[in-house]
């Protein structure tokens, strides 16, 4: 292969690069990763990137036509069967004596030091304006972090002890929210870590390049979570010191708090051998992933993931992506995490990007589904992605933090 190299407005690579075959520019991908500045070579090695396993997925772009590649990779195989009755529980009534227990279940173990909560302020920072979002504002005073401290400062006067809060950060948003809270005091029992960081990639294979020359950097999504935590080194003694459940959602969904009820519903669950708990709510013209049997076990699957007899319509809930999980084995179990490609553009360039769904831990621990509130005072799904949905959800999100010690 000659070594001339050119390259059309978008990275796109021709001539005689383009005659060559998939080994050839697996080669040529491998040497441009060899020329890369040693400062991005070293903030891509502190937060995961294995060059190994990017060639490979780079490698896997030569193969077919793009739409069938996608599918072959992304598609589960087989049967795929809505839950059946039964297969997703609801919390008791408040106040009713199965309410009583757990709530005092949850208690206990938040007592005991036996639960941290896991908030998802990672990704690019492009939904609200480019502003880091942990940091955009809720409330008039408060934004999304400030009022995870509080709540978090809450739940540490009712345990009588601190309750870890652990921030998975990414490149685009870690310095802010490390300045802010050094800026806030947060206690040493609130710490940060940074989820994984890739390269963009051309769709034949190469690097892809923005306007400026550089190769084009991503997180690669919030499967990035358990690797992230455990390269963090806050897991570890976590377990170590009697740590047993991790409660992990997205910082923007503050309907997600630390509830006693729903905690001791997972603790309850724990001594079946469940893993996992994630939390559902009723569809109301909402897409995203639900729970199927699929590959011989109830998992949560992304629309994209189904095959094409399935009808999506006929599963009634969907995830929140809010999930408790047994610490040890979030600490010990071997994954086998799917790098599912997505077609982006940047800069009006098409580009793939590798990523990962936290959502694949139901197909490899032992799950158990709750229904969870939507709605008012109760509600556990308030997501907000950009300030168009901050408007719409406001005053209930106002409600709830209110009531939850958030403000």
């Amino acid at each position: 292969m000659s070594s001339a190299r050119t390259s059309n407005a978008c990275g796109l690579l021709y001539d005689d690069v383009m005659s060559a075959g998939p080994s050839s520019l697996t080669s040529l991908l491998d040497a441009t990763l060899s020329e890369l500045d040693a400062e991005l070579e070293l903030r891509l090695s502190r937060s995961g990137f294995d060059r190994v396993s990017f060639l490979e997925r780079a490698a896997t772009l030569h193969a077919g036509d793009a739409a069938t590649r996608r599918r072959d990779r992304n598609c589960v195989r087989g049967l795929v069967e809505a839950p059946r009755p039964g297969d997703v529980a609801r919390l008791p009534e408040t106040g009713t004596p199965d309410a009583v227990r757990l709530d005092t279940l949850g208690r206990e173990a938040m007592q005991r030091g036996e639960l941290a909560f896991c908030s998802m302020a990672g990704g690019m920072a492009t939904r609200m304006g480019g502003i880091v979002k942990a940091l955009a504002e809720v409330v008039h005073g408060h934004t999304f972090l400030s009022m995870r401290l509080a709540e978090n400062r809450a739940a540490t006067a009712e345990a009588r002890r601190p309750v870890p809060l652990w921030l998975m950060t990414s490149e685009a948003t870690h310095d802010g929210i490390a300045s802010e809270l050094a800026r806030a005091s947060a206690p040493s029992h609130v710490a940060v870590f940074r989820q994984d960081l890739s390269l963009r990639l051309n769709p034949d294979g190469s690097l892809f390049r923005g306007d400026d020359g550089r190769p084009s950097e991503h997180a690669t999504g919030h499967g990035d979570l358990v690797d992230a935590l455990r390269r963090s080194g806050l897991l570890a003694p976590f377990v170590a010191s009697g740590g047993k459940y991790v409660w992990i959602t997205n910082i923007d969904n503050l309907g997600a708090s630390m509830d006693p009820v729903v905690l001791g519903h997972f603790i309850e669950a724990t001594s079946r051998g469940i893993d996992v708990q994630c939390e559902v709510c009723r569809k109301e013209g909402d897409k995203g992933g639900i729970p199927v049997y699929a590959e011989g076990k109830l998992q949560v699957l992304e629309e994209f993931r189904l095959p094409a007899h399935f009808d999506p319509t006929s599963v009634s809930v969907f995830n929140t992506n809010t999930f408790l999980v047994r610490a040890q084995p979030l600490l010990e179990q071997q994954l086998a995490w799917t790098y599912f490609e997505v077609e982006k553009r940047v800069a009006g360039c098409p580009v793939i990007q590798f990523e990962r769904l936290l959502q694949e831990l139901t197909s490899q621990m032992p799950s158990t589904y709750l229904e969870v509130p939507r709605d008012g005072a109760a509600s556990r799904f308030l997501p907000v992605k950009d300030f168009d949905e901050l408007a719409l959800r406001l005053p209930t999100v106002e409600l709830v933090a209110r009531a939850r010690g958030m403000m």
